[in-house]
């Protein structure tokens, strides 16, 4: 005889607020990804795959009382009433919407940065990467294309009418924009030779979306020499970018403080090992000569740089497999080129399958970036010897294995109650784990001892880029929040980075077309290190794979949320 639940007794008061918060965050998970169709796309549900957003005016008023909705429905579930995965994944949802309503009626990027109404990455997600049926992404395709010229009409008018648009965005606009066409140019025919049958439907929508393209092309020149606006966010909105971006309390001031003390101690450490290189004492300047000489003995070039990539890569399976550092998912990478539509902020991306898919037989792409066209030869040359073939291994570490290829592999076989941590990933999570993995693999070194001056290259290349990241996140403070200039910026990175003229020119661009991400990878490492540390502390019997693992295992939650996941 069974007994029926009393549903005043607390286990059941747990259970049905349990249900509850599933239900909810369900629900408001689902009305993010209707609402976003290229994000929803990016993460692997085709529902909406041959829409756009819609960036209205009447769009905004209905997206912020959506989210100011969302955040009611949040507040009124007990979160002491629910166990530590929901907690967390309340938590995250909070943050998430909490962040998006700041950006909507605050920052308000759409009404400026001419970067986040393009129609790039939602046509990029379905022409290069085979995530659905071949018919079905060339009918999105086809739904798509026909929605662009509507599409660039609203972004050209909300931008008209924003506060001014700054000009290293309009340029950068303009570069991907002029991609996103040669991508439906070049791209679309090699699903088009596959599927003949469709040319005579997807030809004129494509046609049409490339017209619409060259339009907003003309368009953002037209407005290159009134666009004066600052880049720089300034030291309130930053503030509010870097909390809802790091998902912490750290402000801007302590941030820098920090970095500015890392960046000395890293300074040192990679003295110490330029010296242990050359057999000598340290000596003033022998660190920038060392990494000359490793430069210039192993420069790449535009033909041999994606090869030294995958080779890296085919190494950095076996080395990872070797030392069993962690489990290594059966999920296939593959290293691109990256398209013009992608360019203008990274070198590099990783590009899993969305972990929203219903198949995982898509491959992740690792996409390698050229100098860019209008560079002067001696500027390009410099960006090959500051992409050598022995950074380029550091490189595949982080963009590969055991670094983001092989993370988000692990956190799209998480399985939770509701789908957030598959929606929402943690930036400083994901960049500090692939810089944590860096330290990790020159540690062990690539050669396990056989060639001990290529193991202590890497050692060289991953301090040069500890180096890197501790500025990215100083550039990041000075330039939206203090007064950095170009010439200083070149100077810091240049000198105390060690950093080639390209790298640098590309950096000081990025930091001004972008805000608080370049301080995820600095913060993301020091929480994923303690993180790790206090993990073995704490099961000291475990072998590295099982803390790796258990540190994997969980999606991608902000690092303080892992934490409390662990039993940390």
């Amino acid at each position: 005889m069974t007994s029926t639940p009393d549903p005043h007794q607390p286990e059941h008061g747990v259970n049905a607020m349990t249900d509850r918060f599933h239900s909810v965050a369900s629900a408001i998970v689902e009305a993010l990804l209707a609402d976003n169709p290229e994000w929803a796309s990016g993460l692997g549900d085709s529902r909406f795959a041959g829409r756009l957003s819609d960036f209205s005016i009447d769009a905004d008023t209905h997206r912020a009382a959506t989210l100011t909705d969302a955040i009611g429905a949040l507040d009124e579930i007990d979160d002491t009433m629910l166990p530590a995965a929901d907690h967390v994944d309340l938590e995250m949802l909070r943050s998430r919407i909490s962040a998006d309503l700041w950006r909507l009626t605050e920052l308000r990027p759409h009404t400026w940065d001419p970067l986040h109404q393009l129609p790039s990455d939602a046509l990029y997600s379905l022409i290069v990467k085979d995530t659905l049926p071949l018919q079905e992404r060339l009918t999105a395709i086809t739904e798509r294309c026909h929605a662009v010229g509507d599409f660039l009409a609203t972004a050209r008018d909300r931008l008209d009418g924003g506060r001014g648009m700054p000009r290293v965005h309009v340029e950068t606009a303009i570069a991907r924009t002029r991609g996103t066409v040669e991508l439906l140019t070049y791209a679309l025919e090699t699903l088009l030779s596959e599927a003949p049958k469709r040319r005579a439907e997807v030809e004129p929508a494509r046609d049409e979306a490339a017209a619409a393209l060259n339009e907003h092309v003309a368009w953002l020149e037209s407005r290159l020499e009134s666009a004066t606006a600052d880049p720089r966010l300034g030291e309130r909105d930053y503030a509010a970018q870097l909390w809802y971006t790091l998902d912490s309390e750290l402000s801007p001031d302590t941030l820098l403080t920090r970095a500015e003390s890392d960046l000395i101690a890293t300074e040192e450490e990679i003295a110490e090992v330029a010296a242990e290189y050359t057999g000598q004492s340290p000596r003033a300047g022998q660190v920038r000569e060392v990494l000359d000489e490793l430069a210039g003995g192993a420069a790449t070039d535009a033909d041999s740089i994606r090869p030294l990539c995958e080779q890296a890569l085919s190494d950095l399976w076996r080395r990872v497999a070797d030392l069993d550092l962690v489990t290594i998912p059966e999920q296939p990478v593959r290293v691109i080129d990256m398209p013009a539509s992608q360019r203008g902020t990274a070198v590099a991306y990783c590009d899993p399958p969305g972990p929203l898919s219903p198949t995982s037989e898509a491959p992740t792409l690792i996409a390698v970036a050229p100098p860019p066209e209008e560079w002067a030869p001696q500027r390009q040359a410099s960006f090959y010897r500051e992409y050598n073939a022995h950074l380029v291994r550091n490189l595949m570490v982080h963009e590969g294995v055991p670094g983001h290829a092989l993370q988000l592999a692990h956190a799209a076989r998480y399985r939770g109650a509701t789908p957030i941590r598959h929606a929402l990933w943690s930036g400083p999570f994901i960049e500090g784990w692939a810089v944590y993995t860096e330290e990790l693999m020159a540690g062990h070194g690539l050669t396990g001892g056989a060639d001990p001056w290529a193991d202590l290259a890497l050692r060289l290349m991953q301090l040069k880029m500890r180096l890197r990241m501790t500025l990215n996140a100083i550039l990041d403070v000075r330039v939206h929040a203090r007064d950095i200039d170009e010439s200083e910026a070149m100077t810091l990175l240049t000198e105390r980075g060690h950093q080639e003229e390209g790298e640098a020119a590309g950096k000081w661009r990025r930091a001004r077309l972008t805000s608080a991400q370049l301080s995820t990878y600095y913060v993301g490492y020091r929480e994923v290190s303690d993180l790790a540390r206090d993990l073995s502390t704490a099961r000291p019997k475990a072998s590295p794979r099982e803390l790796h693992d258990a540190m994997l295992g969980h999606g991608c939650p902000p690092p303080r949320h892992l934490r409390v996941l662990l039993g940390l």
